[in-house]
């Protein structure tokens, strides 16, 4: 059974990334935060090229060729810094705002190449920085989803990702998944993530979980001030015994907030993949982004991507 603490404990340059695009990368920054303050890590952060569309109306992720000021490291894996943003409009990336708090370079993964080039650009770079655990962090716990919850809205780029991190699992890389924030991204209820969970755990991949301390909040403070992000925040008014109901995307999501939220809950990836997170496991040999999209329609599921393109088209 994966030892999450034990993991994060050993590794002494952990690469942590936020799964689900937009604000994800501050709830990765929980973890790195974590390996740096209490074991001595000098972690990678990183995260997506998908903000979400009030912060970018394009739909999808955007590209290498569509961002300007980002060094491309291997195919879909680029590093941002405080410059790097969408050529089009000059929209800044929120892993373009943490790079310019962090004073690092911060990564961008563009989830368009599908999950086999994702793995395979992110094991170049892994090797290239000396990267010896790969960290894929979810808020809220979607991509455990089975793909029929009512509230599920953006189960495609988790999907895509945690494939990719199960291809790396496969080729010997020491691979980390994690939920940040349970529940906070108000689209698996609690109740719906606890069964989900305890699939995972049936399955022997739950790994542990760490609670937010008050040295990595005081981080992560600095970090929602810096990013535009609604659930990444949750956990920080839940720390501070903040509970019940409440709401974000402007009243379109609900949730009820409790001590859990301030958990990060780490599990084994391809137990996590061979049991609960199913639309991971069925996008797991597409080829490109949108063929994990055309996979989970066959499997009656819509996505963010659906979401913004008709969002856009209107």
């Amino acid at each position: 059974m994966t030892d999450a603490e034990a993991m994060l404990r050993r590794a002494r340059r952990p690469m942590v990334l936020g799964i689900g695009g937009g604000g994800d990368v501050v709830g990765a920054l929980a973890t790195a935060e974590h390996a740096r303050l209490y074991h001595g890590a000098e972690p990678v952060l990183g995260g997506m090229t998908w903000e979400r569309r009030p912060i970018d109306p394009l739909p999808g992720p955007r590209r290498p060729d569509e961002i300007e000021g980002a060094r491309e490291l291997a195919p879909a894996v680029l590093a941002a810094n405080a410059g790097t943003r969408v050529r089009a409009n000059g929209v800044r990336f929120a892993e373009s705002r943490l790079a310019e708090l962090l004073g690092e370079e911060v990564l961008l993964i563009d989830p368009n190449a599908g999950p086999l080039e994702v793995a395979a650009g992110l094991s170049t770079v892994a090797g290239e920085l000396g990267a010896d655990l790969l960290v894929f962090v979810d808020v809220g716990g979607d991509v455990l989803a089975h793909g029929h919850e009512p509230g599920l809205a953006s189960p495609l780029c988790d999907a895509v990702m945690l494939a990719a991190a199960a291809h790396l699992a496969d080729e010997g890389h020491r691979v980390l998944g994690g939920i940040f924030g349970p529940g906070c991204d108000g689209e698996l209820t609690l109740a719906e993530l606890d069964e989900r969970l305890a699939e995972v755990g049936a399955a022997g991949g739950l790994a542990g979980a760490s609670g937010l301390t008050p040295a990595v909040a005081d981080r992560l403070r600095s970090a929602v001030d810096a990013v535009p992000t609604e659930a990444s925040a949750q956990p920080l008014r839940a720390l501070q015994g903040e509970r019940g109901e409440t709401s974000i995307r402007s009243g379109r999501r609900h949730l009820r907030l409790s001590s859990a939220a301030a958990l990060t809950v780490y599990f084994d990836v391809p137990a996590a993949v061979g049991s609960a997170a199913r639309l991971a496991a069925a996008v797991r040999e597409a080829r490109s982004l949108e063929e994990a999209n055309d996979v989970l329609h066959a499997l009656g599921v819509r996505t963010e991507l659906d979401l913004e393109r008709e969002a856009a088209a209107r």
